[in-house]
């Protein structure tokens, strides 16, 4: 009767995970779907694979700062393989049964040895898991690494890598303590290694107990795991799943190279060419020209991806020679904004059975990103550079400060003069495009 009722509260929890857990993930892709489709990043399939394979799965990118990098992989290579063993667990919930394919396998020598083999492994990179997870924690709480203390990773977000982290130390302490329960209960049976080696924390206790620890360890194991899945899609780490679809639809243009405005390329043709002027076709839209971004709904898909994707580690606005000279200017901030005007907008979508009703806000300023950060950026592409997902937030900064100077004519004194000699004379400085080499002479 226990076995039975076990095996339906598994299947109720298992179905209650997943239907909040997609709840959240549908969510983050309607927000996403939000941008506009303009562009496409469909082409050159094949280096979008090679991209993803070495720095979403590879993690390339992450040895340009070789400990957190050997961290992160002990994190990553872990959480990974450890879902191995979470598989038989998941076949014995549906089934009620106790390690269903040891057993099944327990008459065949080499089976079993192999089987004991991955499990001996798991359980060994989950101790390299534990080591680099008290690291992350210390680097943050005790060391206290710049990057990972600045004015934009107050309250929430600090708080998130945390829990994060603490969840990563209560699912090893559950898997240790089901192998650790399981292998005392069965006088070591199994023969599973770090297991083996705390075998003898358990030797005083009765045989009750020490099974109230490994039930323990299995349904805390559990509870984890869902717990996880529901939460992702309100943590910064849902980039363990975007990071992913990030660098297969990143950018693979030149990183110096911005894209020209398609409305602006036309109507400069047409100026260049005034006899084109007569054939052109007439506008087919009776929506007025947009210009630049104001708001997510005027960025693409795949900026909203990138927010999304972001891992907030901060390397982007190491690198920033705005920031490191006492700038506003902090493009990991420029990522966290847009991704918290994008809930914000969604939220307002959802309450509003699906419909969006203007708030008077948008992205620049209302609490968000202020004129002085954008005005701060020098182009310098090293927030891409350094990223280890394939995150622009450059061109997110871009599109923004178009929007400022091309809508609302908002540039600073010594811009609006230098617009005006390239327009009138072809370069930035204020003389007539005849003296343009004088400065050779001589």
């Amino acid at each position: 009767m226990i076995v039975i009722l076990q095996t339906v509260l598994f299947i109720v929890l298992t179905a209650s995970a997943g239907y909040f857990a997609f709840k959240g993930y549908y969510r983050v892709y309607k927000n996403i779907m939000l941008g506009n489709k303009k562009q496409s990043f469909t082409d050159q399939p094949s280096q979008r694979v090679k991209n993803m394979l070495l720095v979403a799965l590879g993690q390339k990118k992450m040895f340009k700062n070789i400990t957190p990098a050997i961290l992160h992989v002990f994190i990553y290579v872990g959480f990974t393989i450890t879902q191995i063993e979470l598989i038989e667990i998941f076949i014995d919930g549906f089934t009620g049964h106790h390690r269903i394919l040891y057993h099944a396998i327990e008459n065949i020598s080499f089976l079993r040895s192999f089987y004991v083999f991955v499990i001996s492994l798991i359980e060994v990179l989950s101790l390299f898991v534990l080591f680099a997870t008290v690291c992350f924690l210390a680097r943050r709480w005790v060391l206290r690494v710049p990057r990972l203390n600045k004015p934009e990773l107050k309250g929430w977000p600090i708080k998130d890598a945390t829990i994060i982290l603490l969840a990563e130390l209560y699912l090893l302490t559950c898997i240790f303590s089901m192998n650790t329960g399981d292998m005392a209960l069965h006088n070591g049976e199994y023969g599973f290694l770090v297991s083996g080696w705390l075998m003898p924390l358990l030797s005083g206790f009765s045989h009750t107990t020490i099974h109230v620890i490994e039930r323990l360890g299995w349904w805390g194991h559990i509870f984890g795991v869902f717990g996880f899945l529901v939460y992702l899609p309100y943590s910064k780490h849902l980039h363990i799943l975007l990071a992913f679809p990030n660098t297969y639809f990143g950018r693979l243009t030149p990183k110096g190279y911005i894209a020209n405005m398609p409305e602006i390329t036309k109507e400069i043709n047409l100026m260049m060419n005034p006899e084109a002027a007569a054939v052109a076709p007439a506008a087919t839209s009776d929506e007025p020209v947009k210009f630049g971004a104001r708001d997510v709904f005027d960025l693409s898909w795949k900026n909203l991806l990138d927010a999304y994707s972001c891992t907030e580690c901060g390397r982007c606005s190491a690198a920033c020679p705005a920031n490191l000279t006492g700038k506003k200017l902090s493009p990991r901030k420029i990522m966290m904004d847009t991704r918290d005007r994008l809930e914000e907008v969604g939220r307002g979508i959802e309450a509003n059975k699906g419909v969006w009703k203007e708030d008077g806000k948008s992205l620049i300023e209302n609490g968000y990103i202020t004129v002085e950060e954008l005005r701060a950026c020098t182009t310098c592409n090293a927030c891409v550079e350094e990223c280890p997902v394939m995150i622009s937030p450059l061109d997110i900064i871009v599109q923004l400060r178009r929007n400022l100077i091309m809508e609302d004519s908002n540039a600073p004194a010594e811009w609006t003069g230098m617009f005006a000699n390239m327009e009138n004379n072809g370069a930035p400085w204020q003389f007539s495009q005849q003296d343009r080499l004088n400065w050779e002479k001589g």
